[in-house]
C-alpha cells in the first residue's frame, strides 16, 4: 500500500521527477517527467543512462554528488544551479533504504513563482 501512495506522490507532481539508481540508470519517470523530455526521447529513457542525456562537464558534477551522497549518509540535498528563465531552483537528493545505503537519486525541482490559482478554487 505505501509503495502505491509513493508512487502516487510522485506522479501527482508538477514537476518532472526522474529517479535514478547508482549507476545512473534512470528507473522511473513520472508523467510530467514524460512530456517535459519527449523530444529526448521521454518513456523511452528509462533503462538508459542519465549520463547520455548531459554534457561531460555536467557528468562530472552529477558523479561527484553521487559520491558525496555515499560518502556519508547526512548527504542528502545539494543545490546544483538556479535556472533564471523558469525561476527554479533545482536539487539532486539522494534516496536511501531502510539501512540508510544509498539506492539512487532524483532531481528536484523548486519553482519561485506565486501560484496564480486562487485557493480552494474548484472550477
Amino acid at each position: 500500500m505505501l509503495n502505491k501512495l509513493l508512487k502516487s506522490v510522485i506522479d501527482q507532481d508538477r514537476s518532472p521527477v526522474v529517479i535514478c539508481n547508482p549507476e545512473h540508470v534512470i528507473v522511473y519517470m513520472n508523467p510530467a517527467a514524460k512530456i517535459n523530455y519527449a523530444k529526448r526521447g521521454g518513456e523511452s529513457l528509462i533503462g538508459k543512462s542519465l549520463l547520455d542525456c548531459h554534457n561531460p562537464i555536467s557528468n562530472e558534477m552529477i558523479k561527484k554528488v553521487v559520491s558525496w551522497f555515499e560518502e556519508d549518509v547526512n548527504n542528502n540535498i545539494m543545490f546544483t544551479f538556479h535556472n533564471e528563465k523558469q525561476n527554479k531552483d533545482v536539487y539532486m537528493i539522494a534516496l536511501r533504504n531502510e539501512n540508510q545505503e544509498l539506492i539512487g537519486y532524483y532531481e528536484k525541482h523548486e519553482f519561485r513563482n506565486a501560484e496564480t490559482q486562487k485557493p480552494y478554487s474548484f472550477s
